[in-house]
């Protein structure tokens, strides 16, 4: 890779041990992949959970900030995708107390390095969002996919440590995501219907997801009948990411690279083109419901919950009673805002729990079930769902409304719900 004055006094040691450990990183990854150089990057964002992190991970960021201070600084604002609890609600979900030491480690580490914890992964609705042509390094799938697509930003899926290498270098290789070519669509999605709620939103990720397979795909989906709103388009790029390892999406008229069709798919240029229609989306949200008849407990989670999206739920809940385990997860920004408003108190005094700074599944999901005796359930995330089969949970995708009402009757889910 070429390499500039500055990266090259990185990779010799005169900016400490370190930033020479991240360039060395870097340049792997970027030879790897055919990186040509590096582009300066605005923003990082950490993908870095102690579930996936372990006790080897967090023991080898603790080495790194035992440096001075001058030489273990991020370099560009870098912030952190959600931890593996929340410490005040960590006793009622029966989480070990090795789980909360080994977070407030992981925290202290991170601190020291000059990282915000922001403990979100829709800090593209909550903290200085990416504008339109902006290089940043993100981790998060449905960060970098929502921050691509909706906001016309660029990044490619940064693992944990190309993430921090990120924020201590102030760059990331040119490759992938951050090229022009890259960017085209690769295959045409044709709509005869568009999808109203959110879950409906997510299920048409994953079936278009299942189209794409691989990182390498770019949908154009042409045919949507309005724009979608901000948690729409959340749910659906977070499913797509999930279901397919897709990073970039494109909305013909909708998103800031598609005004036009010609914009992604130059002329002259043919791509494969598959017809979509809501049977194919209500197909893959009846695969989840097979034989389910009851649930264990109902996460909101995956992405975490949007101010709206919070009040909705309230809403839902007023005058009502959750029977079994309800779990409402948001993000540090959008918690302190539903105290204030009063939207907490309504979900907990509907029996709900409301929880911070946390995602379900990167918070020893599979531990909890074990712990509390959870194994199916309810979720409005299609991305959630697809998920947490791995970890031992039978899901099933369903609105907020209906996922409120089988809280509220005790589990137990309507004929409609069930196949």
């Amino acid at each position: 890779m070429k390499l500039t004055g500055e990266e090259a006094a990185m990779r010799g040691g005169e900016f400490g041990p370190l930033r020479q450990w991240a360039i060395e990183h870097q340049i792997k990854v970027g030879a790897y992949l055919g990186a040509q150089d590096f582009v300066p990057v605005a923003q990082a964002h950490i993908m870095a959970d102690t579930e996936s992190l372990g006790r080897a991970g967090v023991e080898w960021l603790e080495g790194w900030a035992s440096l001075p201070q001058r030489q273990r600084q991020v370099r560009v604002p870098t912030i952190t995708d959600p931890r593996g609890t929340d410490f005040a609600q960590a006793a009622r979900l029966k989480q070990q107390p090795w789980m909360l030491d080994l977070e407030r480690r992981a925290i202290a580490a991170f601190e020291a390095l000059g990282v915000l914890m922001t403990d979100t992964c829709i800090n593209y609705q909550t903290i200085m969002p990416p504008v339109r042509g902006e290089h940043v390094a993100y981790g998060d799938t449905g960060v970098v996919i929502y921050s691509n697509s909706v906001c016309g930003a660029r990044s490619n899926f940064e693992g944990g440590p190309s993430a921090l290498s990120a924020g201590l270098t102030g760059r990331t290789p040119r490759y992938g995501y951050h090229l022009d070519a890259h960017r085209q669509a690769t295959f045409l999605v044709e709509l005869s219907w568009t999808p109203r709620t959110l879950n409906d939103w997510g299920a048409l990720g994953g079936v278009v997801g299942r189209l794409a397979g691989d990182y390498s795909q770019v949908p154009a989906l042409h045919g949507i009948e309005r724009v979608p709103g901000p948690d729409e388009m959340k749910h659906f790029g977070a499913a797509l990411a999930s279901f397919g390892s897709v990073a970039l999406f494109h909305m013909a008229g909708i998103t800031p690279e598609a005004m036009r069709l010609d914009d992604i798919v130059a002329a002259g240029r043919s791509v494969r083109t598959h017809e979509v229609g809501e049977t194919d989306i209500r197909a893959l949200q009846a695969h989840y419901a097979k034989d389910i008849g009851q649930v264990d407990l109902i996460v909101f989670s995956a992405p975490q919950l949007s101010l709206m999206e919070m009040q909705i739920l309230a809403s839902l809940l007023d005058g009502r009673s959750a029977k079994i385990p309800l779990l409402a997860v948001t993000s540090p920004q959008v918690k302190p805002d539903c105290d204030r408003m009063g939207l907490t108190a309504r979900i907990e005094n509907a029996g709900g729990t409301v929880l911070s700074g946390m995602c379900f599944y990167q918070s020893y999901a599979r531990e909890m079930a074990e712990a509390n005796g959870w194994r199916r359930l309810a979720s409005n995330s299609a991305k959630l769902v697809n998920i947490l089969g791995g970890y031992g949970y039978r899901p099933v995708l369903l609105s907020m409304e209906e996922c409120v009402a089988a809280a509220c009757a005790g589990g137990r889910l309507s004929a409609r719900n069930q196949v």
